[in-house]
């Protein structure tokens, strides 16, 4: 009984938030010092240095460190917001504040039938297991607008378009969140918005797309999937070596472009499989209703022949005696419609399978799949249970590999390569088991859904305590 009003109030969760991002905020301010090299330096000086240039209504162009879309501008310019702080506190203060805000949007997603506030949980938990590195990017930011946005899908379709384009123009990723949306509202919301947005960016801002040079011409960085390749060879003789190269500490050397161009190939085929997934869970039709399923003949006792009865207008008819054209007899499996945990399902299905493909995995990148874990949990039909464990399990992983022992990672020591193998190989398990179990919710329970005694929702027509109709 404890345990479950303490699921169920916010004053464990505020207080549980509270004490671990003050937590947060004493090592990134410096009062307190965390294990390994010193993870504000990017705010402190990489930021600082564009937020200088940006002000002069340019983007800086000729640093090639700057690998971000034109919205970037808008964290990177934020702690003018607080003028009466130095930059770096500016931002770490701004950060804790959207922090807060997708902790109260968590919470209110998760009251009501068919929610849990396991989604908040996994917020609070989640975040702080990152490290300060959480607060010393602006990573945390961009998972806010895409939460949002995901929250946002049932009632306001066109609200979470627009937030998913804003999203993708801050960091590309959270145009995956339209992955399981239905209907063309979204769709059509993110494509007007974000062109508007992007044009308006490309004619007042020089260099608003330069970024795009710089990401293709990027390595494979060390705490990526293909970088297992190169520590356990460089134990073997490999030629190669690790260098600062946009930015990050990447491999440079033989045959890396032969990983990279797998790792793009492998990002190709997964979004073929989302392509293939979205298709087929269309097609797919919905669960029929009990009302709907045709019983097996029973033998009946002779009846007295009915009187005859005045015709019936077809307003006076009940909703399910009404002629199948009419608009109210249509089922809820007709309906062209995605549930909302279906929608926040795809999304982190898919953002972990453009993550474990990716030529880069920075630290950072795990607070996107945190906030995607949270929006999954706070629906009670979601079946994302397991991998949303495997991440949790994957974040505490990451911290130990950066900063922590980030010297042993470079250095591909025995316990540097166990650590990456370690957090990867719970990336990659995450994202298979999410995906298969993503694919039987939506395409094969949906083609089922007409035979009698199967049951699921497709992607996903069926009524349910968060069909779209109730999303908050």
């Amino acid at each position: 009984m404890v345990a479950r009003s303490a699921g169920r109030s916010p004053v464990w969760l505020v207080a549980v938030w509270g004490a671990t991002r003050l937590l947060l905020l004493l090592f990134v301010l410096k009062v307190l010092v965390f294990p390994g090299p010193d993870v504000t330096s990017d705010v402190s000086v990489i930021y600082r240095d564009w937020y200088e240039v940006l002000r002069t209504g340019a983007f800086p162009s000729d640093d090639v460190t700057w690998q971000y879309p034109p919205a970037a501008a808008f964290a990177i310019l934020s702690p003018a917001l607080l003028p009466f702080l130095s930059y770096a506190t500016a931002f770490f203060v701004l950060v804790c504040a959207v922090d807060a805000a997708v902790l109260a949007l968590l919470w209110r997603a998760g009251r009501g039938s068919g929610r849990s506030p396991r989604g908040a949980w996994v917020w609070v938990v989640g975040v702080p297991l990152l490290g300060p590195t959480v607060y010393a990017r602006y990573d945390l930011t961009v998972t806010a607008v895409a939460v949002a946005a995901l929250l946002a899908a049932g009632r306001h379709p066109r609200v979470a378009g627009a937030l998913a384009a804003v999203g993708a123009l801050l960091k590309v990723w959270p145009a995956l969140v339209l992955v399981g949306m239905g209907g063309r509202r979204p769709w059509v919301a993110a494509a007007v918005g974000g062109a508007g947005l992007a044009g308006l960016f490309a004619v007042t801002m020089p260099g608003a797309f330069a970024f795009l040079t710089f990401q293709r011409e990027r390595g494979v960085e060390v705490e990526s999937l293909g970088a297992l390749v190169f520590h356990v060879a460089r134990h073997f003789g490999w030629e190669g070596g690790v260098l600062l190269n946009y930015g990050s500490m990447e491999f440079l050397g033989p045959h890396v472009d032969t990983v990279s161009t797998v790792s793009m190939g492998l990002s190709a085929a997964a979004f073929g499989w989302l392509l293939l997934l979205r298709v087929r869970a269309a097609r797919s039709p919905g669960p029929r209703s009990p009302r709907s399923r045709s019983p097996e003949p029973q033998p009946q006792p002779p009846q007295p022949q009915p009187q005859p009865q005045p015709p019936e207008s077809s307003e006076s008819r009940p909703p399910e005696s009404r002629s199948p054209g009419s608009r109210s007899s249509r089922s809820p499996s007709s309906r062209s419609r995605f549930a909302a945990h279906t929608a926040a399902d795809a999304a982190f299905v898919a953002v972990l399978l453009f993550t474990v493909t990716s030529r880069v995995i920075s630290p950072q990148y795990l607070v996107w799949l945190v906030g995607l874990a949270a929006v999954c949990r706070c629906f009670r039909a979601s079946r994302m249970r397991v991998p949303v464990a495997l991440v949790l399990a994957a974040s505490l992983v990451t911290v130990l590999e950066f900063p922590f022992l980030f010297a042993d990672v470079v250095a591909s020591t025995p316990l540097g390569i166990a650590l990456l193998a370690v957090r990867n190989g719970l990336l990659v398990a995450a994202a298979l088991v999410g995906a298969r179990a993503l694919w039987r919710d939506t395409v094969r329970r949906g083609s089922a859904g007409g035979r009698p005694g199967a049951s699921g929702p497709g992607i996903s027509r069926a009524p349910s305590a968060d069909s779209p109709a109730t999303a908050g």
